[in-house]
């Protein structure tokens, strides 16, 4: 046997998913998943969140890389100071840009509601 943190870092990600889906859970949650592995593991992770998905199974996924959201989520929602800021359906025309862009309007919209409300 090998001890897990013996493996690399892709490899313990991939244990400990096997592990949770041992379980059937009908929802996962994942918080930034493929962080700090490498682009073979972050493959092989997004086939297996993507299969769970058409499987029926309910993932919330956390991450900081907005393409990876794009590549494998079906809506995006953006949350800050506990509310929900920006949430979108995620089309084959979605692009990193495209959400950045929606997002920078949305902070400016709230920047000037803000200063509108202070006056």
């Amino acid at each position: 046997k090998t001890r897990i943190a013996a493996l690399s870092g892709g490899n313990q990600q991939k244990v400990i998913l096997g592990r949770w889906l041992l379980t059937e859970p009908r929802i996962l949650m994942l918080d930034e998943p493929t962080r700090g592995i490498d682009v073979g593991a972050k493959y092989e992770i997004y086939k297996l969140i993507i299969e769970l998905r058409k499987a029926g199974k309910g993932i919330i996924m956390v991450s900081s890389e907005m393409a990876e959201l794009i590549g494998v989520c079906d809506r995006i929602i953006v949350m800050s100071g506990g509310g929900i800021i920006y949430e979108c359906a995620v089309l084959i025309s979605t692009t990193v840009s495209l959400v950045r862009e929606r997002l920078r309007g949305r902070s400016e919209a709230a920047a000037s509601d803000g200063e509108q409300k202070g006056n």
